[in-house]
C-alpha cells in the first residue's frame, strides 16, 4: 500500500497559510481587546480608590474643625423618588448630631411632588432643630416649587439665587377625559364598580359632578390649607399679603424676596462663611453604589486621557 501523502498544489498551501493568519489575527486582536478592557477597569478602579480616600481625608479634617453640615437634596419629592422622608432625614440627622457642624445647610432643587414626604422632610427638620438646638438655612438652587417650598419653610432663613423659580404654593390632580374619542372610535367603556363614585377619576367615563365637588372640597383646598398653615407658621410676618402669594404661581429670586418667600439673594458658600462664621462645608448626600462611582471615575479618568491627547496633538501640530 502507497502511504505517501498527495502532494498539495501551491494555491492550496497559499489558502493554508492565508486561514492560519486570518486565525492567529483574531486571536490578537480578541486579546487586545481583554487587555484593553483590564486596563480601563483597572485605570478606573485605582481612579476611583484615589478620589475616593482623598475625598475621605478631606472629610475628616474638615470635620475636626467648626463646619456648617450641607445636606443636597435634588429631584422629584416622592416615597421612592430622589426625594423621599426616610433618605432625607437620615442625610438630616447626621448633619444635625455631627459634633463640630454649627448648623445646617439644606441645598434644594426640585419641582415638587409628594405632600404628605414633603409635610413628613418639613415636620422632621422642626424636631432635628428643637432637638440639636441648630438652625438650618436653605439655599435653593434652580427651582424649589410646590412641595419642595414646604420643605423649605421649615428652615430660619431661606436663601436663593436672582434666577431661582420659588414659589407654586397650591395642590394639583390631574386627569383628562377621551369620552368623546372612544365614542368617535366605536368603543364601548365597561366599567364595574362597588362604590357609586369608585371610578370618579376614570379618563373613559362621564366626569362624576359630586365627586369632583367633594375632591376639590375634601382634598384639594384642605391640603392646600395645610399647605398654606405650614408657611405661615415658620415664616410668620416675613410673608406679603400678596393677593397671589397662595395661588400657585412662581416667581424669580428677587420677586420672591420682596414677597417675603425667602430672605434674601445668596449661595452656600455665602451662607456659610458670612452668616454661619465657618469656613469648612462638609456635603451630606445620598451616597452612589459602587458600580456609580467606578463609572463615573472610569468615565472622568477616560475624559482626561482623551484631553490630554487632544492637547497634546494640538500643541505638536502647532509646532510644525
Amino acid at each position: 500500500m502507497n502511504n505517501n501523502k498527495i502532494p498539495r498544489s501551491a494555491d492550496q498551501q497559499l489558502a493554508d497559510i492565508a486561514q492560519e493568519f486570518v486565525r492567529q489575527n483574531k486571536t490578537r486582536t480578541r486579546w487586545r481587546m481583554v487587555l484593553t478592557l483590564l486596563f480601563v477597569g483597572y485605570f478606573g478602579f485605582i481612579s476611583y480608590l484615589s478620589i475616593e480616600q482623598s475625598d475621605l481625608l478631606e472629610e475628616v479634617l474638615k470635620k475636626e474643625s467648626p463646619f456648617a453640615a450641607e445636606v443636597v437634596l435634588s429631584g422629584t419629592i416622592q416615597t421612592s423618588g430622589e426625594i423621599n422622608a426616610d433618605d432625607a432625614l437620615e442625610l438630616l440627622n447626621d448633619a444635625f448630631k455631627a459634633k463640630n457642624s454649627k448648623a445646617v445647610i439644606l441645598r434644594l432643587n426640585s419641582p415638587g411632588g409628594s405632600p404628605v414626604q414633603s409635610s413628613q422632610i418639613y415636620q422632621g427638620i422642626l424636631s432635628l432643630k428643637k432637638q440639636h438646638n441648630k438652625k438650618l438655612y436653605v439655599v435653593i438652587d434652580d427651582v424649589c416649587a410646590s412641595g419642595c417650598y414646604y420643605i423649605a419653610a421649615s428652615a430660619d432663613a431661606i436663601y436663593a439665587d436672582e434666577s431661582s423659580i420659588v414659589g407654586s404654593i397650591g395642590v394639583v390632580i390631574s386627569s383628562f377625559g377621551a369620552v368623546e374619542a372612544i365614542k368617535k372610535l366605536g368603543i364601548e367603556r365597561r366599567l364595574y364598580t362597588a362604590g357609586k363614585h369608585k371610578g370618579l377619576l376614570d379618563a373613559f367615563s362621564d366626569e362624576d359632578k359630586t365627586a369632583i365637588v367633594h375632591i376639590k372640597k375634601n382634598i384639594l383646598d384642605k391640603s392646600h390649607q395645610n399647605f398654606i398653615n405650614a408657611i405661615k407658621a415658620t415664616r410668620g410676618d416675613k410673608l406679603s399679603d400678596h393677593p397671589d402669594l397662595f395661588s400657585g404661581l412662581i416667581w424669580l429670586g428677587k420677586d420672591a424676596e420682596k414677597l417675603g418667600l425667602i430672605d434674601g439673594i445668596a449661595d452656600a458658600d455665602y451662607v456659610a462663611s458670612e452668616i454661619i462664621g465657618v469656613d469648612a462645608r462638609v456635603i451630606y448626600e445620598k451616597e452612589k453604589t459602587l458600580l456609580e462611582e467606578l463609572t463615573e471615575a472610569s468615565a472622568k479618568s477616560i475624559a482626561l486621557v482623551i484631553s490630554n491627547q487632544l492637547i497634546s496633538q494640538e500643541t505638536i501640530g502647532s509646532l510644525h
